[in-house]
């Protein structure tokens, strides 16, 4: 059985770790404060559809408790990695695989890419490189996050939507035997975990929505059907989702979706409020370096005007800054 470690027991952590281990999966989750003393004391509650269930699991607050696992998802908010560079090499063998769980573009992106930057980083994503070095960009497996979770209290995870995980090896239409176990190990806890050809397509989809809806929530405060039902509001929206798309298209990468199909899609979300949004009201840092930095950074290393995202990321911070929130 495959020894897996959810670095983060915190919302999507928690839905992971919960249904992994009441699928019955050797399941070692790494948390911190009041949430480690919960899932210690009682296990992990996971409300979805109505229904209340405790899993019961292994949980430590530091990766040398925990030993060498074959998976480790990484399930913190992307700003976070850095800072546990220096104590995850506990969690790491010769074959461990690390799952970046995680919004915004990830710190392996150039290894394997068709681009003449493989093997750079993004200081906005990885600063120093220290990720690159320390956990080796040949550990990593993309993972796309599509369901949506909250912590209602320490020790109990409300499933709020999605049950997909899509999942792809950072060499294009690679798929190896790590990928497949991975994915048959989420299908058996009830996920659906496809396997992506090239999962860069579906990283930057989700980052081009991400940029616009993330940043501008936090100024204006709205979900993104109240976003969306303004019509100056959305045609913004609309041209800082084309500014990240002429980014992805330097570096190869052509989306599935045009931004006007992409805000589409996003209707049926309305009452959604970002997760950016979010973590501003609880007074958590936000992501902004990964999600819209990174883009920004790709931009000026590529020779590409993007003002509108340059714009509302700087207005965007000094919002987050003043609130001690960036």
């Amino acid at each position: 059985m495959a020894r897996i470690c959810i670095y983060g027991v915190g919302a999507i952590g928690g839905l992971l770790a919960a249904r992994l281990a009441l699928a019955g999966e050797q399941v070692t989750g790494i948390a911190r404060g009041a949430q480690l003393d919960a899932i210690r004391e009682q296990g992990l509650t996971l409300v979805a559809d109505g229904e209340r269930r405790t899993a019961r699991f292994s949980c430590v607050d530091s990766p040398a408790e925990a030993g060498i696992q074959d998976f480790v998802l990484l399930t913190l908010k992307s700003h976070a990695l850095p800072g546990i560079v220096q104590s995850i090499g506990p969690l790491l063998g010769p074959d461990t695989t690390v799952v970046t769980a995680c919004n915004g573009l990830p710190w392996w992106y150039f290894y394997g890419a068709s681009t003449d930057g493989r093997d750079e980083t993004l200081e906005s994503v990885d600063p120093g490189g220290r990720l690159w070095c320390t956990i080796g960009p040949e550990r990593a497996l993309g993972c796309v996050v599509y369901p949506a979770a909250r912590v209602i209290e320490p020790g109990v995870v409300a499933h709020v939507f999605g049950d997909r995980f899509s999942l792809g090896e950072p060499v294009v239409d690679a798929v190896g035997p790590r990928s497949i176990e991975l994915a048959n190990i989420l299908a058996g806890a009830g996920f659906d975990a496809p396997l992506a050809g090239d999962i860069r397509a579906e990283i930057w989809l989700k980052l081009v929505a991400n940029a616009a809806y993330n940043p501008v929530s936090i100024l204006t405060g709205g979900t993104i059907g109240k976003m969306l039902d303004d019509p100056a509001v959305s045609g913004l929206l609309q041209a800082m989702m084309n500014e990240s798309v002429t980014v992805a298209a330097a570096l190869g990468v052509t989306l599935p979706l045009e931004p006007a199909q992409l805000l589409a899609a996003t209707r049926p979300f309305g009452a959604h409020r970002t997760s950016m949004l979010q973590d501003l009201d609880a007074g958590r840092s936000v992501e902004l370096d990964p999600i819209v930095f990174a883009i920004t950074e790709l931009a000026r290393r590529y020779g590409l005007a993007t003002p509108l995202l340059d714009s509302i990321a700087a207005l965007a911070a000094q919002r987050a800054r003043l609130v001690g929130c960036y």
